[in-house]
Protein backbone atom coordinates (compact mmCIF):
# COMPACT_ATOMS: atom_id res chain seq x y z
CA UNK A 1 0.00 0.00 0.00
CA UNK A 2 3.17 2.16 0.77
CA UNK A 3 2.00 4.22 3.88
CA UNK A 4 2.55 7.52 3.77
CA UNK A 5 3.01 8.70 7.63
CA UNK A 6 0.86 11.49 8.64
CA UNK A 7 3.66 14.45 9.20
CA UNK A 8 4.42 13.63 5.46
CA UNK A 9 0.80 13.60 4.27
CA UNK A 10 -0.33 16.43 6.12
CA UNK A 11 2.59 18.50 4.48
CA UNK A 12 0.57 17.38 1.42
CA UNK A 13 -2.52 18.55 2.53
CA UNK A 14 -0.87 21.84 3.14
CA UNK A 15 0.91 22.02 -0.16
CA UNK A 16 -2.34 20.63 -2.32
CA UNK A 17 -3.98 23.50 -0.24
CA UNK A 18 -1.69 26.00 -1.93
CA UNK A 19 -1.73 24.85 -5.18
CA UNK A 20 -5.59 25.05 -5.19
CA UNK A 21 -5.42 29.02 -3.88
CA UNK A 22 -3.04 29.88 -6.78
CA UNK A 23 -4.87 27.62 -9.31
CA UNK A 24 -6.33 29.94 -12.67
CA UNK A 25 -10.03 30.54 -12.95
CA UNK A 26 -10.60 28.23 -15.89
CA UNK A 27 -8.31 25.07 -14.75
CA UNK A 28 -10.44 25.66 -11.42
CA UNK A 29 -14.11 26.14 -13.29
CA UNK A 30 -13.11 22.80 -15.11
CA UNK A 31 -11.84 20.34 -12.37
CA UNK A 32 -15.16 21.28 -10.03
CA UNK A 33 -17.79 20.69 -13.01
CA UNK A 34 -15.99 17.82 -13.88
CA UNK A 35 -15.94 16.62 -9.96
CA UNK A 36 -19.40 17.30 -9.63
CA UNK A 37 -20.77 15.65 -12.99
CA UNK A 38 -18.66 12.66 -11.95
CA UNK A 39 -20.29 12.21 -8.25
CA UNK A 40 -24.03 13.32 -9.67
CA UNK A 41 -23.45 10.76 -11.87
CA UNK A 42 -22.42 8.27 -8.91
CA UNK A 43 -25.22 9.40 -6.78
CA UNK A 44 -27.96 8.37 -9.42
CA UNK A 45 -26.01 4.94 -9.85
CA UNK A 46 -26.51 4.88 -6.34
CA UNK A 47 -29.88 5.25 -6.50
CA UNK A 48 -30.51 3.36 -9.52
CA UNK A 49 -28.87 0.18 -7.49
CA UNK A 50 -30.78 0.74 -4.35
CA UNK A 51 -34.37 1.21 -6.37
CA UNK A 52 -33.39 -2.21 -8.21
CA UNK A 53 -32.24 -4.48 -5.62
CA UNK A 54 -34.10 -2.87 -2.49
CA UNK A 55 -30.92 -3.24 -0.99
CA UNK A 56 -29.67 0.72 0.49
CA UNK A 57 -26.52 -0.99 1.44
CA UNK A 58 -25.22 -1.96 -1.90
CA UNK A 59 -26.32 1.19 -3.32
CA UNK A 60 -23.91 2.85 -0.36
CA UNK A 61 -21.29 0.14 -1.22
CA UNK A 62 -20.84 1.21 -4.95
CA UNK A 63 -21.17 4.59 -4.28
CA UNK A 64 -17.65 5.38 -3.41
CA UNK A 65 -17.41 4.96 -7.18
CA UNK A 66 -17.50 7.95 -8.49
CA UNK A 67 -15.64 9.80 -5.54
CA UNK A 68 -12.41 7.53 -6.39
CA UNK A 69 -12.47 8.41 -9.66
CA UNK A 70 -12.87 12.03 -9.63
CA UNK A 71 -9.74 12.45 -6.88
CA UNK A 72 -7.87 9.83 -9.14
CA UNK A 73 -8.19 12.30 -11.70
CA UNK A 74 -7.30 15.15 -9.96
CA UNK A 75 -10.85 17.33 -10.24
CA UNK A 76 -12.05 19.30 -6.62
CA UNK A 77 -15.17 19.06 -4.55
CA UNK A 78 -15.86 21.89 -2.56
CA UNK A 79 -16.07 19.59 0.85
CA UNK A 80 -12.59 18.66 -0.30
CA UNK A 81 -11.14 22.62 -0.65
CA UNK A 82 -13.16 23.47 2.61
CA UNK A 83 -10.72 21.50 4.07
CA UNK A 84 -7.43 21.87 2.31
CA UNK A 85 -6.95 25.70 1.00
CA UNK A 86 -7.54 27.39 4.51
CA UNK A 87 -4.38 25.11 5.45
CA UNK A 88 -2.02 26.87 3.97
CA UNK A 89 -3.22 30.30 5.36
CA UNK A 90 -2.69 29.52 8.15
CA UNK A 91 0.27 27.91 7.28
CA UNK A 92 1.52 31.57 6.07
CA UNK A 93 2.03 30.41 2.52
CA UNK A 94 3.51 33.01 0.94
CA UNK A 95 0.68 34.79 -1.27
CA UNK A 96 -2.10 32.88 0.14
CA UNK A 97 -4.56 35.53 1.60
CA UNK A 98 -7.98 34.92 3.03
CA UNK A 99 -9.20 36.05 -0.09
CA UNK A 100 -7.33 33.36 -2.48
CA UNK A 101 -9.33 31.01 -0.05
CA UNK A 102 -12.97 32.33 -0.29
CA UNK A 103 -12.07 33.07 -4.14
CA UNK A 104 -11.27 29.09 -4.71
CA UNK A 105 -14.38 28.45 -2.35
CA UNK A 106 -16.63 30.33 -4.66
CA UNK A 107 -15.30 28.87 -7.75
CA UNK A 108 -15.27 25.17 -6.90
CA UNK A 109 -18.88 25.85 -5.98
CA UNK A 110 -20.23 27.14 -9.40
CA UNK A 111 -18.31 24.71 -10.87
CA UNK A 112 -19.58 21.68 -9.10
CA UNK A 113 -22.98 23.40 -9.39
CA UNK A 114 -22.97 23.87 -12.80
CA UNK A 115 -21.45 19.60 -13.21
CA UNK A 116 -24.34 18.61 -10.94
CA UNK A 117 -26.82 20.20 -13.07
CA UNK A 118 -25.93 19.49 -16.16
CA UNK A 119 -26.29 15.70 -14.72
CA UNK A 120 -29.38 15.77 -13.23
CA UNK A 121 -30.92 17.39 -16.96
CA UNK A 122 -29.82 14.57 -18.39
CA UNK A 123 -30.72 12.16 -16.01
CA UNK A 124 -34.45 14.03 -15.86
CA UNK A 125 -34.23 12.89 -19.56
CA UNK A 126 -33.63 9.28 -19.22
CA UNK A 127 -36.31 9.34 -16.24
CA UNK A 128 -38.96 10.66 -18.22
CA UNK A 129 -37.86 9.51 -21.71
CA UNK A 130 -37.07 12.59 -22.90
CA UNK A 131 -39.81 14.37 -20.67
CA UNK A 132 -42.51 12.79 -22.38
CA UNK A 133 -44.38 10.38 -19.34
CA UNK A 134 -44.14 10.23 -15.72
CA UNK A 135 -40.80 9.51 -14.10
CA UNK A 136 -40.07 5.90 -14.01
CA UNK A 137 -39.45 4.27 -10.24
CA UNK A 138 -36.13 5.60 -9.90
CA UNK A 139 -37.39 9.06 -10.92
CA UNK A 140 -39.98 9.05 -8.19
CA UNK A 141 -37.51 7.72 -5.71
CA UNK A 142 -35.27 10.98 -6.36
CA UNK A 143 -38.56 13.54 -5.94
CA UNK A 144 -39.10 11.49 -2.88
CA UNK A 145 -35.16 12.28 -1.70
CA UNK A 146 -36.15 15.67 -1.89
CA UNK A 147 -39.42 16.39 -0.48
CA UNK A 148 -37.97 14.39 3.06
CA UNK A 149 -34.71 16.36 3.32
CA UNK A 150 -36.49 19.85 2.20
CA UNK A 151 -40.00 20.14 3.70
CA UNK A 152 -38.98 17.13 6.14
CA UNK A 153 -36.85 18.78 8.04
CA UNK A 154 -39.39 22.67 7.76
CA UNK A 155 -41.92 20.41 9.34
CA UNK A 156 -39.65 20.25 12.62
CA UNK A 157 -38.72 24.05 12.68
CA UNK A 158 -35.63 24.73 14.70
CA UNK A 159 -35.04 21.00 15.41
CA UNK A 160 -34.90 20.65 11.62
CA UNK A 161 -32.71 22.89 11.19
CA UNK A 162 -30.40 21.67 13.90
CA UNK A 163 -30.15 17.88 12.42
CA UNK A 164 -29.53 18.70 9.03
CA UNK A 165 -26.60 21.27 10.20
CA UNK A 166 -25.40 18.21 12.58
CA UNK A 167 -25.84 15.74 9.46
CA UNK A 168 -23.86 18.10 6.95
CA UNK A 169 -21.01 18.18 9.55
CA UNK A 170 -20.63 15.07 10.25
CA UNK A 171 -20.82 14.61 6.60
CA UNK A 172 -17.66 16.50 5.35
CA UNK A 173 -15.95 14.84 8.42
CA UNK A 174 -16.24 11.36 6.84
CA UNK A 175 -15.77 12.98 3.01
CA UNK A 176 -12.86 15.21 4.15
CA UNK A 177 -11.65 12.05 5.75
CA UNK A 178 -11.61 10.10 2.26
CA UNK A 179 -10.04 12.95 0.60
CA UNK A 180 -6.82 13.00 3.03
CA UNK A 181 -6.76 8.96 3.12
CA UNK A 182 -5.76 9.45 -0.46
CA UNK A 183 -2.68 10.98 0.79
CA UNK A 184 -1.76 7.82 3.01
CA UNK A 185 -0.58 6.06 0.12
CA UNK A 186 1.32 5.98 -2.76
CA UNK A 187 -0.49 3.45 -4.83
CA UNK A 188 -3.69 3.77 -6.67
CA UNK A 189 -4.83 0.36 -4.65
CA UNK A 190 -4.18 1.49 -1.47
CA UNK A 191 -5.85 5.50 -2.00
CA UNK A 192 -9.26 3.50 -3.22
CA UNK A 193 -9.29 1.54 -0.30
CA UNK A 194 -8.77 4.49 2.17
CA UNK A 195 -11.01 6.49 0.38
CA UNK A 196 -13.93 3.83 0.15
CA UNK A 197 -14.38 3.11 3.59
CA UNK A 198 -15.15 6.96 5.08
CA UNK A 199 -17.41 7.04 1.32
CA UNK A 200 -19.96 4.84 2.28
CA UNK A 201 -20.23 5.14 6.15
CA UNK A 202 -21.48 8.97 4.95
CA UNK A 203 -23.97 7.65 2.13
CA UNK A 204 -25.37 5.13 4.24
CA UNK A 205 -25.95 6.79 7.22
CA UNK A 206 -27.90 9.80 5.45
CA UNK A 207 -25.67 12.34 5.95
CA UNK A 208 -25.99 15.67 3.99
CA UNK A 209 -23.95 16.70 1.34
CA UNK A 210 -23.51 19.43 -0.18
CA UNK A 211 -22.35 18.64 -3.95
CA UNK A 212 -24.51 15.39 -3.83
CA UNK A 213 -27.99 17.54 -3.17
CA UNK A 214 -27.09 19.81 -5.98
CA UNK A 215 -27.83 16.73 -8.00
CA UNK A 216 -30.53 15.08 -6.17
CA UNK A 217 -32.72 18.23 -5.44
CA UNK A 218 -32.91 20.10 -8.98
CA UNK A 219 -33.42 16.69 -10.34
CA UNK A 220 -36.42 16.16 -7.78
CA UNK A 221 -37.75 19.30 -8.67
CA UNK A 222 -37.89 18.09 -12.46
CA UNK A 223 -39.30 14.68 -11.56
CA UNK A 224 -42.22 16.26 -9.87
CA UNK A 225 -40.86 16.63 -6.59
CA UNK A 226 -43.56 18.62 -3.82
CA UNK A 227 -40.71 20.82 -2.79
CA UNK A 228 -39.64 24.44 -4.32
CA UNK A 229 -36.73 25.81 -5.12
CA UNK A 230 -36.31 28.13 -2.02
CA UNK A 231 -37.33 24.76 0.11
CA UNK A 232 -34.01 23.45 -1.37
CA UNK A 233 -31.86 26.77 -0.67
CA UNK A 234 -32.92 27.14 2.58
CA UNK A 235 -34.10 24.42 4.03
CA UNK A 236 -30.98 22.42 2.39
CA UNK A 237 -28.17 23.37 0.18
CA UNK A 238 -27.30 26.40 2.52
CA UNK A 239 -26.96 24.84 6.02
CA UNK A 240 -25.73 21.90 4.49
CA UNK A 241 -22.96 24.28 2.67
CA UNK A 242 -22.39 25.18 6.07
CA UNK A 243 -22.24 21.82 7.54
CA UNK A 244 -19.84 21.25 5.57
CA UNK A 245 -17.53 23.77 6.30
CA UNK A 246 -17.37 23.57 9.88
CA UNK A 247 -16.77 19.34 9.78
CA UNK A 248 -14.49 19.14 7.01
CA UNK A 249 -11.95 22.33 8.33
CA UNK A 250 -12.53 21.31 12.35
CA UNK A 251 -12.31 17.59 12.62
CA UNK A 252 -10.25 16.94 10.16
CA UNK A 253 -8.16 19.87 8.27
CA UNK A 254 -7.14 21.98 11.65
CA UNK A 255 -7.20 18.66 13.45
CA UNK A 256 -4.74 17.02 11.47
CA UNK A 257 -2.67 20.51 11.12
CA UNK A 258 -2.62 21.00 14.81
CA UNK A 259 -0.76 17.81 15.74
CA UNK A 260 1.10 16.92 12.82
CA UNK A 261 2.12 20.07 11.30
CA UNK A 262 2.26 22.50 14.41
CA UNK A 263 2.44 20.18 17.20
CA UNK A 264 3.27 20.75 20.59
CA UNK A 265 6.29 19.61 21.45
CA UNK A 266 6.77 16.94 23.73
CA UNK A 267 6.82 16.99 27.73
CA UNK A 268 9.92 16.45 29.29
CA UNK A 269 11.37 13.22 29.94
CA UNK A 270 12.82 12.58 34.19
CA UNK A 271 15.88 11.69 33.97
CA UNK A 272 17.23 7.93 33.19
CA UNK A 273 17.57 6.06 36.46
CA UNK A 274 20.74 5.65 38.06
CA UNK A 275 22.74 2.47 36.98
CA UNK A 276 22.30 -0.27 39.66
CA UNK A 277 26.24 -1.23 40.79
CA UNK A 278 26.12 -3.83 42.85
CA UNK A 279 29.07 -3.90 45.96
CA UNK A 280 30.18 -6.57 48.36
CA UNK A 281 29.68 -10.24 48.24
CA UNK A 282 30.19 -10.04 44.51
CA UNK A 283 33.26 -7.67 44.65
Amino acid sequence: MSYVSPPDFVRKMIDSGEAKAFMSTRDTLIRAFMAGAILALSAAFAVTVTVQTGEALLGAVLFPIGFCLLYLLGFDLLTGVFTLTPLAWIDRRPGVTAKSVLRNWGLVFVGNLAGAMVVAVMMAVIFTTGFSMDPNEIGEKIGTIGESRTVGYAAHGAAGMLTLFVRAVLCNWMVSTGVVAAMMSTSVSGKVIAMWMPILLFFYMGFEHSIVNMYLFPSGLMLGGNFSIGDYVLWNELPTVLGNLVGGLTFVGLTLYATHARTAGTIERPDAPAADVRVGADA
